[in-house]
């Protein structure tokens, strides 16, 4: 026979309760963290991947950390590519809540619910993890409700995304490790502004531009990040051409590329030191040590 009438657990107010109880509890227990969606700039339709990822906003908002005895994960490794760090955390959010302070507010959101490759930043320990995985069936329908979602993450591992959320403590982190060239100027120069658009015109009509990281008055250094062509083709800043920006104009004097991703390779040394015993003639393609 069917169900009991009677009695059923579909009661909207006692669902509301519920979830009221919940989110009272994710904000006395939970820490406050800032989403960052994930904006899709060019998805590669063959591999699905989107390179140039670009993360334009934050939302505050509490979340309730799973793990209990620290980070999951396999922590600190040492391996032959030298030391990572895999920390893995699990969030526990409102539906309600995320929805009322990110779906709402965030009109170029392609989801109702947290997408995977959207980061959290916790300020607890200045970190930005990404959601690898979202549980949305845990708890399993207690009242005939689900409540929150679950953020399976990682530890993000910076790749030259744009970050430009507004909050100095995630940008700090483009500005630290992206990729950059720094562009020696004249004295011309009356100053540029962090975050603007710097530009070079070449005689062809081709334009070179990138997002300004850095701008010293003592040296006339100018650095750029997430620099491209309009031809999407690869080009380097040209000297004695002028670059400008929405607030000055100068010319370049001299350009030298800052690696900061790669800052730690020891790729060089290797090569200077095994010269010392490796030989790579044609009488010893092998590399056997010499003498």
């Amino acid at each position: 026979m069917a169900t009991n009438h009677y009695f059923s657990q579909k009661v909207r107010s006692e669902q509301d309760l519920y979830e009221d109880i919940i989110i009272e509890s994710l904000k006395i227990y939970g820490q406050d963290v800032y989403y960052l969606p994930r904006d899709i700039v060019n998805e590669d339709r063959i591999l699905g991947d989107d390179v140039p990822s670009r993360f334009n906003s934050s939302y505050k908002i509490e979340m309730y950390i799973e793990n209990v005895e620290g980070f999951d994960g396999e922590g600190d490794l040492f391996t032959k590519f030298g030391v990572e760090i895999r920390d893995q955390a699990t969030f526990i959010v409102s539906r309600k809540r995320w929805a009322n302070s990110v779906a709402r507010y965030d009109n170029e959101l392609s989801s109702v619910r947290p997408l995977e490759g959207d980061l959290i930043y916790l300020p607890l320990s200045n970190k930005l993890f990404q959601i690898m995985q979202v549980e949305h069936e845990q708890p399993f329908y207690q009242l005939s409700n689900l409540p929150t979602y679950k953020l399976r993450t990682e530890l993000f591992e910076y790749n030259d995304e744009d970050l430009d959320t507004g909050i100095d403590a995630i940008d700090v982190i483009e500005r630290a490790h992206a990729y950059e060239y720094l562009l020696t100027l004249d004295s011309a120069s009356n100053g540029f502004i962090i975050g603007e658009t710097a530009t070079q015109t070449f005689s062809t009509g081709v334009t070179m531009q990138g997002e300004i990281s850095k701008w010293s008055d003592s040296d006339n250094i100018l650095g750029l990040i997430h620099v491209g062509a309009s031809d999407g083709l690869y080009h380097e800043f040209t000297t004695t051409l002028q670059i400008s920006s929405l607030t000055s104009v100068a010319t370049v004097t001299a350009v030298t590329e800052d690696n900061q991703i790669s800052a730690n390779e020891q790729n060089d040394d290797f090569n200077t030191i095994g010269d010392s015993f490796l030989d790579f003639t044609e009488s010893n393609p092998f590399g056997d040590p010499s003498g």
